[in-house]
């Protein structure tokens, strides 16, 4: 079950957000909470419930045996480690035995069976869920939950377990507990919702469409296609990619806000940035802290030798790359960004400070864009075809009148998404309410915005959804 479906938004979440309104005390919305998310997560495969329930355990377990060991016990430091390990070592073998016997078997010249493992779906979110919650209580910077179907609740919320955002144990202790959505809160989740249900099934799966058109073929077909052909499939995956990514945050976001749970920002406009540096503060904002807070600080940050901090930066976006999948093409992906933010800091140290802001956000735009060729493709003869591509050097031309056609026919459209991947969208709301407050003439336009656009919103993309019964979300395969 997915979030950009039929029977998801109109059986599913309204049948959840009926339990927790008429369910008044929150021990009972947390049961109810419970089985639904349970419910939700075994949609796709009952089996792998198991293995998200056994890792909660060993996270609960691992954390009450780590609160009461004093802080000076060095077995202490050992129970965190035997808890992250298992951790790990259930990820690395469900998402990465394949991968490691086919580089091995590679690296060997070896025949060497590979196996297929299905990857139980949202583990990567969760596992890091957990090791975020465990470190917090060795850190004594909250206390381990006592009861096991709390801690379960919180690993297993189907508004973020499947594909995040990478929500910490901290900054949704309180809720669990206490929560009592105000009337405010719901119908901002609700607007919330509605646009993240938009965003998704109109604007992302139509860049899609235009992608595809191009990139979805074989070697020999790709390297025919023209250079602008490359550059504008480039483009459209571009704006698909945040749009389909920070969709599925929003409706996150706003199905926890219907339910009184407060999930912190995980996109914000990263594609506006006028740095690398800042692009990734703005994207991904949940993982890139996770990295961040539990692995780049840990190793020394900013406060050791340039050496070493070139380590700590190499470590993080190897991590970070194959984090995404497992495939070399997701680590040549994240070591490109580290190789980019190394310059930016040791090698340009603030040099291009003097440009206009518009010169480096497009600049910033371009960098991006090309690497996420790199993130597209996992078959390397794929990705070189398209890089060569884009420069000319398949000896396959500028443009054709496929290509010419495909542009004339979504000028308009990509426009609209790129305006819609800018904070523009929030501004105008932002501005119309704050008319309908200082102009009673005008209060009618808060009833436009809190009701008659959500309404359009969902009756909008359910229109879209009719016609598609295909709908996933890119980050579901991580």
């Amino acid at each position: 079950m997915v979030f950009a479906s039929l029977l998801f938004v109109f059986l599913f979440l309204a049948a959840n957000i009926l339990s927790q309104l008429l369910i008044r005390s929150v021990k009972g919305k947390n049961i109810a909470m419970l089985v639904f998310s349970l419910i939700f997560y075994s949609w796709s495969g009952p089996r792998y419930l198991i293995l998200l329930v056994g890792m909660v355990f060993i996270c609960w377990v691992g954390a009450l045996v780590i609160q009461g060991m004093r802080r000076e016990d060095r077995r202490r430091k050992t129970a965190l480690a035997v808890t992250i390990a298992l951790c790990l070592v259930i990820l690395g073998i469900f998402k990465y035995t394949g991968f490691l016997v086919a580089t091995f078997s590679g690296l060997f010249r070896a025949d060497w069976p590979i196996p297929h493992i299905v990857l139980p779906i949202g583990i990567s979110f969760y596992t890091f869920q957990l090791i975020s919650y465990v470190v917090d209580v060795y850190r004594r910077q909250v206390r381990a939950q006592s009861s096991y179907w709390m801690l379960l609740l919180y690993a297993s919320l189907f508004h973020q377990c499947i594909a995040g955002p990478i929500v910490r144990y901290q900054d949704i202790q309180r809720d669990i507990v206490t929560r009592k959505p105000t009337l405010a809160e719901i119908s901002t989740g609700v607007t919330r919702f509605t646009v993240g249900l938009a965003k998704k099934a109109i604007l992302a799966n139509g860049c899609a469409a235009i992608a595809d058109q191009f990139f979805d073929q074989g070697a020999d077909a790709l390297a025919q296609v023209p250079a602008l052909g490359i550059l504008l499939a480039a483009f459209a995956f571009t704006l698909q990619i945040y749009l389909d990514f920070s969709a599925y945050s929003d409706m996150a976001i706003g199905m926890g806000l219907m339910c009184g749970f407060h999930y912190k920002e995980n996109f914000n406009y990263p594609y506006i940035s006028q740095s690398i540096s800042e692009f990734w503060r703005r994207w991904h904002i949940s993982l890139g802290s996770f990295f961040r807070d539990y692995v780049y600080i840990p190793l020394g940050g900013n406060r050791v030798p340039m050496v070493l901090q070139l380590r700590n930066l190499f470590v993080v976006w190897f991590l970070t790359g194959l984090w995404h999948g497992a495939s070399w093409n997701f680590v040549l992906w994240g070591l490109f960004f580290g190789v980019l933010i190394g310059i930016e800091r040791f090698v340009l140290k603030g040099a291009l400070s003097g440009l206009p802001a518009p010169v480096k956000a497009v600049g910033v735009f371009l960098l991006v864009m090309f690497s996420w060729i790199l993130f597209k493709f996992t078959d390397f003869t794929l990705m070189a075809t398209a890089v060569k591509g884009l420069f000319g050097l398949n000896g396959n031309g500028l443009t054709s009148v496929d290509v010419a056609l495909a542009f004339k026919n979504n000028v308009f459209f990509l426009i609209f998404c790129t305006i819609a991947s800018t904070p523009v969208g929030r501004g105008l709301r932002n501005l119309l309410k704050n008319l309908s407050l200082r102009s009673r003439g005008l209060f009618w336009l808060n009833g436009v915005v809190e009701i008659a656009i959500p309404v359009f919103l969902l009756l909008l993309a359910a229109a879209a959804l009719a016609g598609d019964s295909y709908n996933p979300f890119l980050y579901f395969r991580f």
